[in-house]
């Protein structure tokens, strides 16, 4: 029997391998057209998607894949949604904050995600998680923070923001203790599973389900709640044209602080 978080595992681990010495590089920077999202597909991410699909196809997987360069290819069961690289920009600057991001969902809906694997590929930390069993780190399990800090730290994207929503923003930048900005959604999702962060907000209207697909099951199973900008529960399809903003806290308490704020 085929254990699907094991296999996204294996894929991210086989990633890890294949890209290791080449961020940072001309290999890895060399840009090869558009992917299906409508980004500049760069070799580390060709070599990093081609990885992935080689491992699901190997071990059994006929899901339908939805990725950030390949766009759709079809399949018999269940979605595949990655990033097989997330945080392209620090990867090809050799900065070492990116990941290959790695979820399987039951349905075309962002709630029905049940099995998710991030590979922190700079470190080699390996996240994991299946819906109901909890999120894992490296095999040891993982729990976001369950109060409220004095001193909250607060990832915030605001990578090409408009000003309204630096308007919007603003009350928490002028408030928040600390506030962080990496590069890399998926991973940043697993700092706050782990207890780094106590939130993490993007409302830039920009992100992609295959963004953050794996990180928003990682981190609810560390105990975190994902949002709309709405403030209702964080929903969506799993279209590689989707655009979304979105807000994970760790606890109830950061939830109605922020609320405060905005």
């Amino acid at each position: 029997m085929v254990i699907v978080v094991d296999v996204l595992k294996q894929a991210c681990r086989q990633v890890h391998a294949k890209t290791r010495g080449l961020a940072g590089t001309d290999r890895a920077s060399r840009q090869i057209g558009r992917g299906a999202g409508g980004d500049m597909s760069r070799r580390i991410d060709l070599i990093a998607e081609k990885t992935v699909i080689d491992i699901l196809r190997k071990r059994g997987i006929d899901a339908t894949i939805i990725g950030e360069e390949c766009g759709r290819i079809e399949g018999k069961r269940g979605y595949i949604i990655m990033d097989a690289i997330d945080g392209t920009t620090n990867a090809v600057r050799g900065i070492p904050f990116y990941c290959c991001s790695i979820a399987y969902a039951t349905d075309f809906r962002l709630s029905t995600v049940t099995d998710a694997a991030i590979i922190d590929l700079a470190r080699g930390d390996l996240y994991y998680a299946s819906k109901g069993k909890g999120a894992f780190l490296n095999g040891k399990r993982i729990s976001a923070k369950k109060e409220s800090p004095a001193d909250p730290a607060i990832g915030i994207n605001i990578s090409g923001v408009k000003p309204t929503v630096i308007e919007r923003l603003a009350p928490i930048i002028a408030e928040a203790d600390h506030t962080r900005q990496f590069g890399a959604n998926a991973l940043e999702m697993c700092f706050l599973a782990r207890g780094l962060l106590d939130a993490y907000i993007d409302l830039r209207g920009k992100i992609r389900p295959t963004d953050i697909a794996a990180g928003y099951l990682i981190a609810k199973e560390a105990g975190a709640k994902a949002y709309s900008d709405s403030g209702s529960d964080l929903e969506s399809d799993l279209d590689v044209k989707t655009r979304l903003s979105y807000m994970v806290v760790a606890n109830d308490g950061m939830r109605e602080r922020l609320a405060a704020l905005f």
